[in-house]
């Protein structure tokens, strides 16, 4: 069955209704999908193309970015707070929606990446990513501004999808107890509210020995992920 046309109107309405950060997501995916021989007709009449030169192809890894992020963060080279009141408590500042358009952008790589053997430097980047959002659990303001209650459950990630492609890299060479304590820890911090769901895609990619591992550790019940303690 072929999916239905878009209706290109009803999308720009949902577009100019979207947020900022949520804006700054799409124009990151824009720009891994649109060819480059047409960022001019996208941008051109906005940013000086021509002065935007590349530098040498191939020289970063996706671990090697990640690790930059992770770095630039933690410098809160993306902290920029504002003077919250009863009005503007619900916004986000310039600095956190840029952060939290990385964040999806290299979250998504590395879920993408997965695809790809080996999965050891993909799963380190992913434990980059979660040792960022740990941060933020612990002292918000040490990373990112958030107006209202901070936390990594404000970045919004799908993790039905990120969790289980971890998960992928996590299997390729954990003993039993590793994958099993590192599956848990995972989704205690980011899923616990889906926990069955998340053991469930956890066992579809676990060795005989994981699977048994999991099976003596983990538990079905699950919480509010903004009920942690």
């Amino acid at each position: 069955m072929s999916r239905a046309a878009v209706d290109t109107e009803k999308l720009r309405v949902a577009l100019r209704r979207m947020t900022r950060a949520r804006l700054l997501i799409v124009a990151d995916r824009a720009l891994e999908i649109v060819p480059r021989a047409k960022l001019r007709q996208l941008v051109g009449d906005m940013v000086r193309i021509e002065e935007l030169t590349e530098g040498k192809p191939g020289t970063a890894s996706l671990l090697d970015d990640v690790r930059k992020f992770h770095e630039a963060s933690l410098r809160r080279e993306y902290y920029e707070s504002f003077n919250v009141n009863s009005k503007n408590y619900m916004e986000k500042s310039k600095g956190t929606d840029a952060f939290l358009a990385e964040f999806d952008r290299l979250i998504g790589k590395c879920v993408h990446a997965t695809a790809k053997r080996p999965r050891r430097p993909v799963r380190e980047a992913f434990e980059v990513m979660f040792a960022l959002l740990r941060r933020i659990d612990e002292d918000p303001d040490s990373v990112v501004f958030f107006a209202d209650e901070g936390g990594s459950w404000q970045v919004g990630a799908d993790w039905r999808e990120v969790l289980p492609a971890y998960f992928r890299c996590l299997a390729e060479g954990a003993s039993g107890d590793e994958f099993a304590r590192e599956v848990d820890r995972s989704i205690t911090d980011f899923a616990d509210y889906d926990r069955r769901h998340q053991l469930i895609a956890a066992r579809r990619v676990a060795s005989v020995e994981q699977k048994a591992a999991l099976r003596r550790g983990a538990t079905p019940r699950g919480r509010s992920p903004r009920s942690r303690t």
